[in-house]
């Protein structure tokens, strides 16, 4: 089972464009709120329609803008898990996951097997509002299940849960997804969850698909700005080359070896800085230290560079024992250039 995207479609002045495949496992779209993430999901689904493009599923046409094939929702076997559940108000539990079951003679025992898969024992009879975020959200995914969908698409599946609750439910989810061996879209702009949740990622950027990839992979190597700031680099700066190894680093004011000179950007994970060693003979920088931030389990200092026109501090994560054994108002550091992220806009 393989899903074919390319899709085209304006919204005012919002234009998105994108092109993509889905294989068996999760590809999660990762962006920024506003970049078409939902409204890809949608187009699949035959809720909005693209204005040109064509999109098949196992070989299907659900839609061909040249051929003006439009299946209708119901037609498509697209499982869509919204963002806030849309499970019927007035039905109990029983009646919401009934409700999806294609086979009617088989409908008591389908519901009852779901109900037991999801963990659903003694809430058959609530309704909606009687059920905690979690549960709720176990009853929408039983609904789409028993439908017996060709794909499952998610979007912002956690976003209505609260902190404590949200991980436990990624397990339970990750779960259900392991026995779905058919393509899976995740919709979301948490890089954590996105990294723990899918198998590759696709970013996408105002309306379009910039990097698709391994998570690994995409993580390690992000290529582009909006890449890099989704997947959690706080220090990217413009950059403008200066030879063939070196660029400046705009933001920061310092020259810096770099694999490739024609980067756009940079970028360096604050935890991939780390303190100079008498061996370190490039990227080597003394810094003063313009801030002391403190997390739970670590410090983030905000490091300037000496004798620069700094426009932005460079951020630098580095555990609790160390700073407090080491603390200082300067201090040298390396940006290692195997580290270094070369990023086009």
């Amino acid at each position: 089972m393989a899903l074919q995207a390319e899709i085209e479609k304006t919204l005012g002045s919002f234009r998105l464009k994108v092109s993509f495949e889905a294989e068996n496992g999760v590809l999660a779209l990762l962006g920024a709120s506003g970049c078409g993430k939902s409204l890809t999901l949608k187009c699949i689904a035959g809720i909005e329609k693209p204005d040109r493009g064509c999109i098949t599923l196992g070989g299907r046409v659900l839609f061909d803008s040249e051929r003006r094939i439009n299946l209708p929702p119901q037609e498509r076997r697209v499982g869509f898990l919204f963002q806030q559940y849309a499970l019927f108000p007035n039905m109990t539990v029983r009646q919401n996951i009934a409700c999806g079951v294609r086979e009617k003679r088989k409908r008591d025992a389908t519901v009852a097997a779901m109900i037991r898969r999801m963990q659903l024992e003694g809430q058959e009879d609530k309704k909606p509002r009687q059920l905690s975020g979690g549960q709720q959200q176990r009853v929408a995914l039983a609904r789409i299940l028993v439908n017996e969908p060709d794909i499952l698409m998610l979007d912002e599946p956690f976003s209505a849960l609260d902190s404590h609750l949200r991980f436990r439910m990624e397990r339970e989810v990750r779960a259900v997804l392991r026995g779905f061996d058919k393509p899976v879209l995740l919709v979301s702009h948490n890089r954590d969850e996105v990294f723990r949740m899918a198998d590759r990622i696709a970013v996408m950027g105002e309306g379009c698909i910039e990097t698709v990839g391994g998570r690994h992979e995409v993580f390690g190597d992000p290529k582009t700005r909006t890449g890099a700031v989704l997947t959690g680099c706080k220090n990217v700066s413009p950059a403008r080359r200066l030879s063939r190894t070196a660029v400046f680093a705009e933001d920061w004011g310092i020259g810096l070896t770099v694999p490739d000179p024609d980067a756009a950007c940079v970028g360096i994970r604050m935890h991939d800085i780390r303190p100079a060693a008498p061996e370190d003979g490039t990227n080597v920088f003394d810094c003063r230290v313009e801030e002391e931030i403190e997390n739970p389990f670590s410090f983030t200092l905000m490091l300037r560079p000496e004798g620069t026109e700094c426009v932005q501090p460079i951020g630098w994560e580095t555990d609790k024992a160390r700073w407090r054994a080491m603390r200082a108002d300067r201090i040298r550091i390396c940006i290692p250039e195997d580290r270094i992220l070369i990023l086009r806009e």
